[in-house]
């Protein structure tokens, strides 16, 4: 498991040219990602594609696992910018398989990076539970399913949803199944565990 580094405020970027930097680091920390995997990512090799120098990379990024979650987070996000929305007369279940499967597919576009990704936000919940990309994902399940005014019980749900949806990713990445059998067992998942709520 990757490390973390000291627990310190990463910065936010606030400037149009903050920002910029921002995503430049991470649109280099993705093509890293996607070609080397994260062991063999070198933080200044990031820095030095972004255009930034080290101590600006290491100012919002702590880590190479702070980098890689954010990068997550900001795929997520993206899904976002998608329409999550459940189509007419879908039910909960179909919604939320379908913003699964897509983000799945996604994801294993580019298997090193997604494993990268997956690694770095699982390092990062563990050190700081509050910290990573679940409650921006349960969020899109919960647009995807149409769920507005979610119980305790749905919520739960959705974190088992969640932890399943990994696990099945894992599969995925390591070859145990097809992409085809990913894409059954998430939208069985789904039926299973929603069925009753």
């Amino acid at each position: 498991m990757p490390r973390v580094a000291e627990d310190r405020p990463a910065a936010e970027p606030s400037s149009p040219d903050q920002k910029e930097r921002y995503r430049r680091i991470l649109r280099a920390a993705a093509g890293h990602g996607a070609a080397k995997g994260l062991e063999r990512v070198q933080m200044l090799d990031v820095a030095r594609d972004a255009g930034v120098a080290i101590a600006t990379l290491y100012r919002y990024f702590p880590s190479k696992t702070h980098l890689f979650t954010a990068l997550m987070r900001a795929q997520v996000e993206q899904l976002a910018d998608l329409s999550v929305q459940p189509v007419p007369g879908e039910s909960a279940d179909e919604g939320i398989a379908r913003l699964l499967v897509r983000a799945g597919r996604d994801l294993l576009r580019t298997p090193l990076l997604a494993h990268a990704m997956m690694q770095s936000n699982n390092a990062t919940v563990a050190q700081t539970p509050s910290a990573g990309v679940t409650q921006a994902f349960l969020d899109l399940m919960l647009e995807a399913g149409g769920i507005a005014d979610p119980t305790a019980h749905d919520l739960r749900l959705l974190r088992l949803l969640e932890q399943a949806w990994y696990g099945i990713l894992i599969s995925t990445l390591n070859g145990h199944i097809s992409l085809a059998q990913m894409d059954d067992d998430t939208q069985l998942m789904c039926r299973l565990l929603l069925r009753d709520r």
